[in-house]
């Protein structure tokens, strides 16, 4: 019952989103979050959290960050034409120039929208224009997001059901396994295989080394355009400003989106070649087929262009490539040969850490019937929600509620990453007697069962 005075719990519960209410309800998680600056938090009672989620890896540059603000500010008060559908648009056009001058001059024309959902839908459009087919492959586990014809290459099957049926001719295939690609390929005439760098929701999974490179090779062997999804591992999140250029390839679409916007305003890009451009949309009778009102509007665009700005100006892919690395080796040094943990994996400042008890007949004897099928995500959860105790935020993977990711501001000091790693193996240490932890989440639940789900 800690927030439930906060008024912002009642109306929400109302008039926003019933059920997320009642989930936050189920271990005690419910906090209302008022006030951020840079890598902290404070909710309505005035407690101060490190901010180890930032947004899902939309707040890149830290909460709010002052040079942002002062642009912003200055902007606002130029009288600016915010929205020009009769002309070039002076911001979009920078913007688009300047996106164009960090992607190794190969992809030149951008295709602007508000959300990495519609960036995605706008990746599908262009390449069933540009190459007069109708198919899509996608990979297992993929968070392209869940606007229709994002779903449609979505990789979770709880997302995609309640919506069918969706998109028709898309193939699902596994992360990582050229071979199934390469059949797919073969067996259909695919316009796009849409995949990302690093499978954020997924469970911070990497692909084998080269993948993305051979990928792109059966592509174009193929005719199949590759759209990289880089609306999560872009923008300095993995260690350099797109995760694709540490492989040193380029794909045909780029899709960027989250930090763009400095985490301030809502802004989206969808990045292709110019001749990609000219096929699906460069007669004149196709200028308008893509676009909606808000599409590049100058806000958005001058965030954008001061959010490149910073990222280059304080090095901010380079921080996070130094402090992930800290991270990856604190982590797995303090937590090595734990029996909970199966895996610590993660590039810059995207890592999760993979929860579970490998050993099935200590699974048997210590967890009961009915949440052995879901212990696994219940861990994830708990795990996080000790953090957020420890006044830390975190949350698990959307697909892998047994992976919690762990992915700050790039502005995150050494200090702030020390007392990270220091926090989770205080919370796993405690957690080597396995009984006593399964008992503690059991009477948690309990409890919460009996508040009805309180927030």
């Amino acid at each position: 019952m800690r927030a439930a005075t906060h008024p912002a719990v009642t109306q929400y519960a109302r008039h926003v989103n019933p059920a997320l209410v009642k989930v936050l309800g189920v271990f005690g998680y419910g906090r209302v979050f008022v006030r951020a600056r840079d890598v902290n938090v404070w909710d309505d009672r005035g407690a101060e959290y490190l901010d180890f989620l930032a947004g899902f890896g939309a707040v890149n540059l830290g909460h709010n960050h002052p040079r942002l603000i002062r642009r912003l500010r200055d902007f606002l008060v130029e009288d600016p034409v915010n929205l020009v559908h009769t002309g070039p648009a002076v911001h979009t056009a920078e913007l688009a120039a300047a996106l164009a001058s960090r992607l190794d001059g190969q992809l030149e024309v951008s295709l602007f929208s508000s959300s990495g959902a519609e960036g995605v839908d706008t990746a599908l459009k262009l390449a069933r224009a540009a190459t007069g087919r109708p198919g899509f492959v996608y990979c297992r586990d993929g968070f392209p997001g869940t606007s229709l014809g994002a779903l449609s290459v979505m990789g979770g099957e709880r997302f995609r059901r309640p919506f069918a049926p969706l998109v028709p001719g898309c193939e699902q295939i596994p992360f990582g396994d050229l071979g199934a690609l390469e059949r797919a390929l073969s067996a259909r005439q695919a316009a796009a295989f849409v995949v990302e760098p690093i499978q954020a929701e997924g469970g911070v999974v990497l692909p084998p080394a080269g993948y993305l490179a051979d990928a792109g090779a059966l592509c174009r062997r193929h005719g199949t355009l590759l759209v990289l999804d880089e609306v999560q591992t872009g923008l300095g999140r993995t260690g350099s400003l797109f995760a694709h250029q540490a492989e040193g390839i380029a794909p045909d679409v780029l899709v960027s989106a989250k930090a763009l916007g400095g985490g301030i305003a809502p802004a989206a890009v969808t990045v292709t070649r110019a001749d990609l451009h000219r096929q699906a949309y460069g007669a004149m009778q196709r200028f308008d087929l893509h676009g909606s009102t808000f599409a590049g509007n100058a806000l958005a665009c001058v965030a954008a262009l001061e959010t490149l700005a910073i990222l280059d100006d304080e090095k901010l892919a380079q921080n996070s490539a130094a402090r992930g690395e800290q991270l990856l080796d604190g982590l797995r040094r303090r937590l090595a040969g734990h029996p909970l943990v199966r895996d610590i994996r993660g590039r810059g400042l995207l890592v999760g850490i993979e929860l579970g008890i490998a050993d099935s007949r200590l699974l048997a004897r210590v967890v009961p019937d009915q949440l052995r099928e879901t212990f696994a995500g219940i861990l994830g959860q708990w795990f996080a929600l000790q953090l957020l105790e420890r006044q830390i935020l975190c949350q698990p993977a959307a697909h892998r509620w047994n992976v919690v990711k762990l992915e700050p501001p790039l502005t995150v000091q050494a200090v702030h990453v020390d007392r990270v790693v220091d926090a989770v193996a205080d919370v796993l240490d405690a957690g080597r007697d396995v009984a006593r932890l399964v008992r503690d989440i059991t009477a948690r639940l309990g409890r919460q069962a009996l508040k009805g789900w309180a927030f």
